[in-house]
């Protein structure tokens, strides 16, 4: 990753969280100079944050996916091969290892509904989505991912990710085929009224159990992927195996997940299906996908 851009994009994630975030803390200022320079500050940030973004997406461009690339069927791409010598013990650390990659990718998720938003307006005006901004996007889903699937969303590698938003040789892998054209229309719809079923579907997935004691509205208990990786993971503790059908379902549910997640930020127009496609890779065109 270029260091100017990634020192830029920090930079502006700082400026728009300190700016925000005083108006939130401190409420509407008293006087015009005050919310002025608190509008400054966050309209330069998200600048910062927009340019940084452009400049590291051009960096991982030249790797981009072209139309096709992924399935004939669907624009993304998403595939975790399981190692077949994972540690029984060192998932309990992960966590702890992945502290690294999880502050970069806090600072990433701050920029990524930016660029979205900002990538939505073009494409109403234009039917575009800037490259350099999409390949941006893709990579923080992509970093993400890796993340995911070596710490705590399947535990599928004890190979350490790379620092990187560009794709590469590692066990998890995520693409999304850049699209020539989109719709100008649905842009202003597909977010949230088009991606609601699958958006449900995803939180009863990876949301946590309802408890009503006491008509509390707290959220207790672990999600339906935290409970699946947890056994996946004892199992392995105690026997030294991964569970293949375990790694299947889990791979399943993460890819239902990225899918709306690509959809949902605006980088494709096709629907997700609705199925889990329990396999390392995606579903060869013409075979009959898993459910």
């Amino acid at each position: 990753m270029s260091g100017l851009h990634m020192a830029l994009l920090v930079i502006g994630v700082l400026l728009t969280v300190a700016s925000l975030g005083s108006l939130a803390v401190l409420g509407f200022p008293d006087t015009g100079p005050e919310f002025a320079a608190l509008a400054a500050g966050a309209a330069l940030g998200v600048l910062a944050i927009l340019v940084g973004a452009a400049g590291l997406g051009r960096g991982i461009a030249a790797g981009a996916p072209q139309v096709g690339e992924t399935t004939a069927a669907l624009p993304t791409g998403v595939s975790g091969q399981l190692d077949p010598a994972l540690s029984r013990w060192k998932w309990l650390v992960k966590w702890f290892l992945a502290i690294p990659h999880l502050v970069v990718l806090a600072l990433l998720w701050v920029a990524f509904p930016v660029v979205t938003l900002a990538a939505g307006l073009v494409i109403l005006f234009t039917g575009k989505y800037p490259a350099s901004w999409f390949q941006f996007s893709v990579g923080v889903l992509r970093w993400n991912w890796r993340v995911s699937f070596y710490a705590y969303g399947v535990l599928g590698t004890d190979a350490y990710p790379p620092f990187t938003l560009a794709r590469g040789n590692y066990p998890a892998a995520f693409d999304v085929a850049y699209p020539e054209r989109l719709s100008h229309w649905q842009v202003l719809v597909k977010s949230w009224l088009f991606a609601l079923p699958h958006l449900l579907v995803v939180a009863a997935m990876t949301g946590g159990a309802w408890s009503n004691d006491s008509w509390s509205d707290e959220a207790r208990g672990i999600s339906l992927t935290g409970a699946l990786v947890l056994i996946a993971a004892l199992v392995l503790l105690f026997t030294g195996v991964y569970r293949q059908g375990l790694f299947n379902l889990l791979v399943g549910l993460n890819r239902w997940a990225l899918r709306t997640a690509a959809y949902t930020a605006l980088m494709t127009d096709a629907y997700p299906p609705f199925r889990l496609d329990q396999d390392a890779g995606e579903p060869v065109p013409g075979e009959k996908p898993r459910a």
